[in-house]
């Protein structure tokens, strides 16, 4: 492949960032980032067993510091999507609806992924006020006790409650938005649980559900975040039939079911490419930049989950340098060369051969 593909050039929908790639694929990108994922705290409040996080310090604990987080944003006058979040809990930050207010004053697309644990009514009324986009509720289970197994903490009943209220808070005063959507990641041990997820969620006033790609460290795996209980390429035929039942249940509830990332269906996100080299087809790396709470600058939201240490695939510092020079340096200019090539960076690798793009 040459280091210059040609490609269309869609009109940028924020929910669909990353098909909005130049027309001509070079190392060197003049436009900056349309989407950034800026990780407003790594502090969280739960012990997920899909997330690194629970078993090593990625970073020092740290929330984004305001002033970090307007020199970053101001950057970008015409920033289409902003995600505020990362390996944290977004919602515990106190500064996050004036984050959402500040961006939607700029005319970005707000939105950021939450365990829903603090989603009390004050919480959730200053973000319907800030004007936050979407809400996605990370839930990974259908009862209780597959919770606890999945994400470390007894707290699933107060979350359906949270989104209960929140939902009816909604309906009553006639907030469209935010979006609200609940999302479970793919794994074996809770594939069963996913048309009774697709039910949970409908009781609890959401009108979308999505399935979460599973992503984890290929050569040392932890907690739950291992090769066997990944559903991509390995899903057998009874398992199948679980995914089926979901579709048709959220078909008869009138609800969405979708996927995360490149695919728009389910059972899309759990089949290869017939490429042999998927990697190199996602364009993260033109259109994304993910900044962590200490503002360190890496490639995407996959990256941390998919390959140990982040001096491994850090591309710039945000504290020290301007976004442009991040985005068009040395490191950067590197990344993309690897990743049009046939040697991919160690934290790209497996993109599209072990999940889903």
């Amino acid at each position: 492949m040459t280091a210059a593909t040609h490609l269309a050039t869609p009109a940028i929908d924020p929910r669909r960032y990353h098909e909005a790639a130049p027309r001509t694929v070079e190392t060197v990108v003049e436009r900056l980032p349309v989407c950034l994922y800026l990780e407003v705290t790594n502090r969280c409040n739960l012990l997920c067993t899909t997330c690194p996080r629970t078993y090593v310090e990625l970073e020092p604990p740290a929330d984004m510091s305001w002033d970090l987080f307007t020199r970053i944003v101001d950057q970008v006058p015409d920033l289409s999507r902003a995600v505020l979040h990362g390996v944290g809990e977004p919602m515990l930050v106190k500064d996050l609806p004036r984050m959402v207010r500040y961006l939607k004053d700029r005319g970005t697309y707000v939105l950021f992924n939450t365990n829903g644990t603090v989603l009390s009514e004050k919480n959730g009324r200053a973000l319907i006020e800030a004007g936050l986009d979407e809400l996605r509720v990370s839930l990974d289970a259908s009862t209780r006790a597959s919770y606890i197994t999945v994400r470390g903490k007894d707290y699933f009943e107060r979350i359906l409650k949270n989104v209960r209220a929140f939902r009816a808070l909604q309906e009553r005063e006639g907030h469209a938005k935010p979006r609200v959507s609940a999302w479970l990641t793919g794994l074996k041990e809770t594939l069963p649980e996913l048309p009774a997820f697709v039910r949970v969620a409908a009781e609890a006033g959401v009108k979308e559900v999505y399935l979460q790609r599973l992503v984890y460290f290929a050569d040392d795996a932890l907690g739950m975040a291992r090769p066997d209980q990944a559903l991509y390429e390995r899903m057998e035929a009874d398992e199948a039939h679980y995914l089926s039942e979901a579709e048709a249940v959220a078909r008869a509830l009138g609800l969405t079911f979708s996927a995360s990332g490149a695919a728009s269906e389910p059972g899309m996100s759990l089949r290869r490419d017939t490429d042999g080299s998927p990697w190199s087809l996602c364009r993260r790396p033109w259109n994304v930049m993910y900044v962590t709470a200490n503002g360190r600058a890496l490639p995407c939201c996959i990256a941390p989950f998919s390959q140990r240490g982040y001096e491994n695939y850090t591309l710039g510092d945000a504290t020290q340098d301007t976004l442009r020079a991040i985005w068009n340096g040395p490191a950067y200019v590197d990344f993309r060369a690897a990743l049009l090539s046939d040697t991919p960076p160690q934290a790209c690798g497996n993109c599209g051969l072990r999940w889903s793009l």
